[in-house]
């Protein structure tokens, strides 16, 4: 799923059979005495990463194929499952053939004889193909068929269904589902709806935000600049998608590759976005400080307390803590943090909320902070306002929270060592009383324990 070559040579037509020619030479329908299953497989390969796993015994497999190429968005690689139905291993082969979907098709069942085979991982992926020193790189084209053959059984594949906070490595190469979820609202708006993977900035892959309807982690959807389907706009409604569960060309995340379009299902037109609260920047700040904290005062390694905050922690165990590093990442003096790791949390949802604010009694309000995060990875950070939450923890899912969405945030593609200013971020529309809160969501998962940091913490007033 990581497509670094270009496709040119997709413009040579690959000579070979349409898949209902069964006599294609190579190519074998009757079925094949195995001796190894995919799940054993991949086993022996998990158990010492550092090498690849060389076969040299005549070990033959059935597994069945999730991707296909006639779109695009696979290119030389095969991936198979060990089942139709309720995977539970899957591997992603190298080989040196284009249009390979005409042989092996979606849900066509293979038999894989890996004797000549190395297994390894590719970019985090655990891979199969050929050995040439410590890579593994495409099978030959005149041994594909020697390696690779298909039965006459052409399963239904129906999808694995998961949850974005379930993404893991166990996980890879199957063919999954996931429900609920929309393409984050700034892409997906009317006058400029974003494609697929066709915009200015998409090198080799368009990788695409999807957010949860049902509370769950938000997660990437990527698709090579070279499928068909690259510069179809995405669809603004909401429902399921599903695809390969695989990693990012850079192994920094967990990402998902589709098929074809059609694996995209937003059969509901309406969306689920957040409620937001906007009065964009402030040219400058007030005179009156309304509220100011730089952590200075607080106990490292101690929950954030004093100054009228509030620390709830909504699920999980760990609290906003005060924290003092150097060296890269140093934190500004003394500053706040949230990090999950070692917690054993399956969800961290935190919260660190000021003192109520008076916007009636006071003009031109304006917030300001500044934020920095390690490794955020899969996890995130908000910064919300509520005119409607009596102040009290019983009560906090009750009252209306909306994202100030003119405020900046560090984010994951940011360097970890920076601290990223929020901007002069306008309050004086708000009206009533209200409470600001910074909201974590990660977990203890080595993929969505990233830390996020908090300091300099400023309300001000004209």
């Amino acid at each position: 799923m990581k497509r670094i070559l270009p496709f040119l040579s997709l413009l040579v037509l690959f000579s070979c059979a349409p898949e209902d020619d069964f006599t294609t030479p190579g190519v074998t329908l009757s079925p094949v005495a195995t001796n190894i299953d995919l799940q054993a497989v991949v086993g022996m390969f998990m158990q010492d990463q550092e090498r690849l796993l060389t076969f040299d015994r005549d070990l033959v497999l059935e597994a069945y194929v999730v991707s296909s190429d006639e779109a695009g968005n696979f290119y030389k690689e095969l991936v198979v499952q060990d089942k139709p139905e309720q995977p539970v291993a899957g591997i992603n082969i190298r080989l040196n053939m284009a249009s390979y979907y005409q042989f092996y098709n979606f849900g066509r069942k293979v038999y894989i004889h890996l004797n000549g085979l190395s297994l390894g991982q590719v970019n985090g992926v655990t891979t199969l193909g050929v050995a040439e020193g410590n890579q593994i790189i495409n099978i030959p084209e005149s041994q594909v068929a020697f390696h690779i053959s298909r039965s006459a059984e052409v399963a239904a594949i129906t999808p694995r269904l998961i949850k974005a906070s379930e993404f893991s490595d166990a996980l890879e190469n199957l063919y999954v589902k996931i429900e609920d979820v929309q393409f984050n609202k700034l892409l997906v708006q009317a006058q400029n709806p974003a494609t697929y993977a066709a915009e200015e900035n998409d090198e080799f892959d368009g990788e695409r935000l999807v957010e949860s309807c049902t509370g769950d982690f938000p997660f990437i959807i990527s698709t090579s600049t070279y499928a068909d389907f690259a510069a179809l706009k995405l669809p603004a409604g909401s429902g399921n998608v599903q695809g390969i569960l695989t990693r990012d060309f850079y192994d920094e995340i967990y990402t998902l590759y589709m098929n074809l379009p059609e694996d995209i299902s937003f059969s509901n037109s309406s969306r689920c976005d957040p409620a937001t609260s906007s009065c964009g920047l402030a040219t400058s700040r007030g005179g009156k400080i309304l509220f100011e904290d730089d952590f200075s005062l607080q106990k490292n390694n101690k929950p954030v307390d004093g100054k009228g905050w509030k620390n709830i922690v909504q699920e999980g165990s760990r609290q906003w803590e005060a924290f003092t590093a150097t060296g890269a990442n140093a934190s500004l003096g003394r500053s706040a943090r949230m990090r999950p790791a070692g917690s054993g949390d399956s969800r961290s949802l935190s919260w660190l909320i000021t003192p109520k604010i008076n916007f009636d009694a006071n003009s031109a309000e304006v917030l300001s902070f500044k934020t920095s995060t390690s490794l955020a990875n899969g996890s995130f950070m908000e910064v919300l306002i509520s005119t409607d939450w009596d102040g009290s923890e019983e009560n906090l899912l009750k009252a209306e929270w909306q994202i100030l969405s003119a405020a900046k945030i560090a984010a994951k593609n940011d360097f970890f060592g920076d601290w990223i200013s929020s901007g002069l971020v306008d309050l004086s529309c708000i009206a009533g009383k209200g409470y600001i809160a910074f909201r974590y969501t990660g977990s203890d998962h080595s993929y969505y324990n990233g830390v996020y940091e908090l300091d300099d913490v400023m309300i001000t007033a004209e």
